[in-house]
């Protein structure tokens, strides 16, 4: 059966594609007509977009201006309790990327005597070249000769390549660095575990200095504090400006994605660099370390672990990243190909919850039926729509024969797909505001003009809802439907400076 569920996204959003090809040749006017009434719904779904986006904007530029640390020192929380385990897992990241992320922690306006921060290294890493395994060294050896002072505890951690149940990725070396943590500070200082906060950031985040005041205050205030992930939305600004244009698109396009799910925690899970209590990753046995996507597997080993009394809280709050970029256009548009396929991996969690659903007889349907229907549209809507509304929409025409190009529905069909389309490019317009505002300060060489060219940028967005996304996803699904050989690894994602 397990075989069967990793074939199931790639077998609906297939289906949905051949069936949009078939019906259009057999019956071009029942086709057009969805068309149209599809286009319509993805007209309306952009306008709910574009409110729900502008609500955690509200949101999110409100909690930038408080003074967090000072809201909690005046409240009755007792804060001093709790501890953050802050872990970085590294893999051949430049030494000048790694001291900015540890540069911004220990600027962060919040008590660094309870920060333990371990820097997660690869052991595997060091087997690529000796001039590599040099830099990863020496790198772990600088960070921790100057930070190691700046934070209660620091340590360097080294994941053993070719552990038994292991693929080589991000959750196998996150499950070892907590562990050792674990092991060499948590137990011998008996640190209860309901007071620690764990949270798990890609290398190239650099929080702002609030951040762990919000992070703390949510969950001090959480309804479920220890059975609630916390998330922040990801912004990739730390190197923008060094970006193509179509990079810059992709990459605020998945920062908008993200904001937007902030105003709909019902359906929120985990993403990149969040944060969890530390007494719930013990129970439940630590990220798996054989999947790629760990960052929201952790998410449904929660959820069906605690019989499905687990939530995502949104803290509304940007954690800079970096945006996708490399030495040559072409290889930062291969790097942005990969890393959204990577993403669309993630498909590889719809068979997990279907299976953990199927045994868990604790989880209350109406639960089960909620998230596995809106997990699987999510995907399926990933691979298809964009194709459905930018490509397939022509087909009737094309393959309705002649006396279907010679009806009225065949003449209207390219007139009414164009005004909803153009009456949906408002959510283009906000995404392209909203993009020139969350710039970061900007180099000397940016002038008035690049305003200009930074907001028309984004009528590249149909190439890149189409080639870096709806593509990639469905590659990822179709791999994971033959499986074997065709079943992705983990792929790290290169970060330049």
């Amino acid at each position: 059966m397990s075989r069967y569920r990793e074939m199931l996204p790639a077998f609906l959003s297939w289906g949905t594609l051949v069936s949009m090809v078939f019906f259009s040749w057999l019956i071009p006017a029942g086709a057009a007509i969805f068309i149209i009434l599809f286009d319509i719904y993805w007209f309306l779904k952009t306008i709910y977009f574009s409110l729900h986006l502008r609500i955690t904007f509200k949101t999110l530029r409100k909690n930038l201006e408080i003074n967090w640390l000072k809201k909690l020192r005046i409240s009755s929380f007792k804060f001093h309790d709790i501890h953050h385990l802050i872990i970085f897992p590294m893999y051949n990241e430049p030494y000048t990327l790694v001291k900015e992320t540890f540069s911004a922690l220990a600027n962060s306006n919040y008590p660094k005597d309870k920060f333990i921060v371990a820097l997660a290294i690869e052991e595997r890493a060091f087997q690529q070249n000796s001039e590599q395994a040099d830099s990863v060294v020496e790198t772990a050896k600088k960070i921790e000769r100057e930070f190691s002072d700046k934070f209660f505890k620091l340590i360097v951690t080294i994941h053993p390549k070719n552990l038994p149940d292991e693929i080589p990725g991000k959750g196998s070396n996150e499950t070892w660095s907590a562990k050792e943590v674990k092991r060499l500070i948590i137990d011998p200082l008996n640190i209860p575990y309901e007071n620690i906060l764990v949270s798990v950031f890609d290398v190239d985040t650099q929080v702002l200095p609030e951040y762990f005041g919000v992070l703390t205050y949510n969950f001090l205030t959480a309804e479920h504090p220890q059975r609630s992930s916390y998330q922040p939305v990801p912004l990739f600004i730390n190197n923008i400006f060094e970006t193509p244009a179509l990079a810059r698109v992709i990459s605020f396009s998945s920062t908008f994605w993200h904001m937007i799910q902030q105003a709909r925690p019902h359906r929120l899970t985990t993403f990149s660099s969040h944060s969890m209590p530390f007494k719930a990753l013990v129970e439940i046995g630590f990220w798996n370390t054989d999947v790629v996507s760990e960052d929201s597997r952790i998410f449904w080993q929660c959820y069906i672990h605690y019989n499905g009394d687990w939530r995502v809280v949104p803290i509304n709050y940007p954690v800079p990243m970096d945006a996708n970029v490399a030495p040559t256009f072409w290889q930062t548009m291969i790097n942005q190909y990969k890393q959204q396929r990577r993403w669309g991996w993630g498909c590889e969690n719809i068979p997990y919850l279907l299976e953990g659903f199927r045994k868990n007889r604790k989880i209350p349907f109406a639960k089960k039926w909620y998230w596995s229907f809106n997990y699987i549209e999510g995907f399926h809507s990933w691979a298809t729509n964009t194709l459905i509304i930018f490509s397939l929409g022509w087909l009737s025409i094309i393959l309705g024969g002649a006396n279907f190009r010679f009806t009225l529905l065949s003449y209207s069909l390219p007139k009414i797909t164009g005004y909803i389309m153009n009456f949906a490019m408002i959510g283009m317009v906000s995404s392209a505001i909203l993009s020139i505002i969350f710039l970061p300060p900007k180099p000397e060489w940016f002038k008035k003009r690049h305003y200009i060219l930074y907001f028309i940028q984004w009528i590249l967005m149909p190439v890149t809802l189409i080639i870096f996304g709806a593509f990639p996803a469905l590659e990822a699904q179709t791999r994971l439907a033959l499986g074997g050989k065709f079943r992705l690894g983990f792929w790290v994602t290169p970060k330049h400076r």
